[in-house]
């Protein structure tokens, strides 16, 4: 689990850290590889509790960051990045957040190589984008693109639409296929 700051809203002088941007969480399972990523309004201990309890089974043991909204979730273990532990060994297991990272680091790349600036309006589109991309990067070319081909239908978005209100196109839910299942994201 880890909630980076990913979108600059706009330009502040106000230092570094999350002044004028947008937080998302998100989580890996890994056994599956799968990946779950959500833009969120605030980063307490109730919206990041919130997210890894929705998404885990009772009983997981849970990886994340020294975030310490974190604190008081069950069979959670944690690295210090802010102190240069990024990964540890308890028992058998490790103790990292790599896996999650490895989507920041590509969804910050394509924001500084492709896209320049993602606005907090459609940040939840481009963060369900590169997750659904990384749930099926593993499958091979064909159904990689039959998983895309269906996820585009009823999918079409009007300029009017686009450009609407706060968050843009108002879309409940969403159906993403990948490797034969069925994912359900909020946007």
């Amino acid at each position: 689990m880890q909630s980076p700051l990913a979108s600059n809203s706009k330009k502040l002088n106000a230092g570094r850290g999350p002044v004028g941007k947008t937080a998302v969480v998100g989580a890996r399972d890994r056994a599956t590889g799968h990946v779950a990523a959500q833009v969120i309004d605030s980063v307490d201990a109730e919206t990041l509790q919130g997210f890894v309890t929705d998404r885990t089974a009772e009983g997981a043991r849970v990886f994340t960051d020294g975030e310490a909204a974190y604190r008081g979730l069950p069979r959670r273990s944690s690295v210090s990045h802010s102190t240069g532990e990024y990964v540890r060994r308890e028992g058998k297991v490790k103790v990292h957040t790599n896996e999650i990272e490895s989507l920041w680091s590509t969804l910050k790349r394509a924001h500084k190589g492709v896209y320049y600036r993602l606005s907090a309006k459609h940040l939840q589109r481009y963060v369900d984008s590169f997750a659904a991309k990384r749930n099926i990067r593993d499958a091979d070319t064909i159904d990689q693109m039959a998983a895309v081909v269906a996820s585009m239908f009823g999918r079409e978005i009007t300029y009017d639409k686009l450009i609407a209100g706060d968050r843009g196109l108002a879309v409940d839910e969403f159906l993403t296929l990948v490797g034969g299942r069925k994912y359900t994201t909020a946007s």
